[in-house]
């Protein structure tokens, strides 16, 4: 039987994704698993696999075409079948999510339920209420001609006329974090670190064969991992008036791409080793910047890490990259005065600071949180390596 190939959805107020460029062609063999297509989502261009093995077919999405989640743009049939159809191939063995507005409302089409009103998404009908827009007056590129948001950002664009236009990332990016500042109650606490160990660490383990690319982000990967581990509270998130926890620990690394910001995902971070750690953080880093993630790579996450210490910031105060519950931002690693013993020394110095929501964790437990971070930081002995 045929198998659909359905654009995914990857965020929750994701209602379409973009076919940027197939790399396969209509008749082409396929095997499960491998890349077909690259599509732009609300987070991240990704890299579509092939849902079975067989021959691509029946290609219904043109590069640079919008198409709405869970619609399908190619099919995948056996040696000698005929493209059935539509409507009669069989189902992906896992139906993707129902994209979900901001607001909690299905990101799907709602039709007119007045004369003149127009078809569109709750989205797109939000978004043009905040900005005063005519719904009437626009053209919809979703399914039967319903307006979606990005109709009404592009008609946002043309009338500001001076703005700068960006890319779908960009903006899920400042949709995201605006919602997150808006309904997570941050707080924040900073610490400053002697990273005299961190560097000997580093330096030590960079001697070793293969692994001489080991940054300091992978080391706060695995401090990170080891430290959720032993206060699970911070690994959880706040669901329908309750705290959740997560079910595995997964570290996001922030990484800026021309786009924008993505968080691809150490997955079991807690069970790496430091070379495994090093090995997917220079995978992920890679694809991201070549425009390779694909979905597994940007979903799971528990944590995120920003680092910006290479940029030459001391510290400085991030948004939570909800539904987690905290962040840790990084700053630069500097010589500064320190006491040691009643004296004063030079040392390196790194300063952590953590964002957290505050429905999950109150200050008692992040001060925990980041005292057990601070404590690896400065004597990472016994970390697995």
């Amino acid at each position: 039987m045929a198998r659909d190939v359905i654009m995914p959805a990857l965020g929750m107020a994701q209602e379409t994704g973009k076919v940027i460029r197939w790399l396969k062609t209509e008749g082409d063999a396929v095997d499960a698993g491998e890349p077909l297509v690259e599509i732009e989502t609300d987070k991240v261009t990704v890299e579509l696999e092939s849902p079975a093995a067989g021959i691509l077919a029946g290609i219904r999405a043109a590069e640079g075409d919008d198409v709405p989640v869970g619609e399908t743009i190619a099919l995948v049939i056996a040696v000698g079948e005929s493209v059935p159809e539509r409507g009669a191939t069989t189902p992906p063995e896992v139906a993707p999510p129902t994209p979900t507005a901001a607001n909690g409302e299905a990101a799907v089409a709602v039709a007119p339920s007045g004369p003149g009103r127009a078809l569109a998404s709750p989205k797109a009908r939000r978004i043009a209420a905040e900005r005063g827009i005519d719904l009437a007056a626009l053209s919809g590129s979703g399914a039967g001609g319903a307006i979606l948001a990005a109709d009404v950002e592009g008609k946002t664009s043309v009338m500001d006329g001076g703005s700068i236009r960006v890319s779908g990332i960009w903006r899920a990016m400042a949709e995201r974090t605006t919602e997150s500042w808006q309904s997570v109650p941050h707080f924040y606490l900073r610490r400053e670190v002697d990273a005299t160990r961190l560097e000997s660490w580093r330096s030590s383990v960079r001697a070793k064969p293969g692994h001489d690319r080991v940054s300091h982000t992978d080391l706060l990967v695995k401090v990170a991992a080891e430290a959720l581990g032993r206060h699970p509270r911070v690994n959880s998130t706040w669901r329908d008036g309750a705290v959740v926890p997560f079910e595995r620990i997964g570290v996001g690394i922030a990484v800026a791409v021309e786009e924008g910001l993505v968080v691809p995902v150490v997955r079991d971070a807690d069970r790496l080793s430091l070379a495994e750690t090093m090995s997917r953080r220079l995978e992920l880093v890679d694809a991201a910047r070549t425009g390779r993630l694909r979905p597994d790579d940007v979903t799971g996450g528990t944590f995120t890490i920003s680092n910006l210490g290479m940029y030459g910031v001391d510290s400085f105060d991030a948004i939570v990259n909800a539904p987690q519950a905290a962040l840790l931002a990084v700053g630069r690693i500097a010589e500064r005065p320190w006491v040691v013993g009643g004296e004063l020394v030079v040392r390196p110095v790194l300063t952590l600071t953590v964002s957290f929501d505050h429905r999950v964790v109150d200050g008692a437990r992040g001060a925990e949180f980041l005292d057990t971070l601070a404590s690896l930081v400065d004597e990472p002995a016994g970390m697995a390596e």
